[in-house]
């Protein structure tokens, strides 16, 4: 009985320390790296991005981004790597250094009008498809539309068209 009590305690002991162990290193993907809040917005920097099956060159390369300025979410760090999902819902890892703090956004849904004021009345300045990517100038939270920027066009885009900011986020 005290032999079945000892190897107890020590299966008991190694779980806990696994657990603890997967906890922390959980947390350090959560927390280590830039130090800023989680989850943002951020935009790719370069015209081809490898999205990684893990935060280092030695992971895989899951898939190839052919397009600068595409919004990501980051969801998480690790050291100069961070952990990202795009409007599919793909998650994976890049490298900082292809990043931009630039905002972009996605236009989700179906054609969309960007408008000359941030009003659904205001005049139509250009309609976009589904796919067509930009960036984002301001949100204000005094308001559903975020001033957007289009191929040479600029207006105000309904936040709930398009891809690439967080519910409730206001800047400008």
């Amino acid at each position: 009985m005290h032999l079945m009590h000892r190897v107890t305690h020590r299966v008991l002991s190694a779980l806990l320390i696994t657990a603890s162990l997967f906890v922390t290193s959980y947390a350090l993907a959560q927390v280590s790296g830039s130090g800023l809040p989680l989850p943002r917005f951020v935009s790719l920097r370069a015209g081809e991005v490898n999205l990684r099956t893990g935060p280092g060159v030695q992971y895989p390369v899951e898939w190839v981004y052919r397009k600068s300025g595409l919004p990501l979410e980051v969801i998480a760090e690790y050291k100069t790597w961070r952990k990202v999902r795009d409007w599919e819902g793909s998650q994976g890892w890049v490298h900082q250094t292809m990043l931009s703090a630039k905002r972009g956004f996605i236009v989700t849904g179906g054609n969309r009008d960007i408008r000359a004021k941030s009003d659904t009345k205001a005049r139509t300045v250009a309609r976009v498809q589904t796919g067509v990517s930009g960036q984002l100038v301001a949100c204000p939270s005094d308001t559903d539309f975020c001033r957007v920027e289009v191929e040479g066009f600029e207006g105000w885009l309904n936040r709930a068209d398009f891809w690439g900011v967080l519910k409730g986020e206001a800047f400008e």
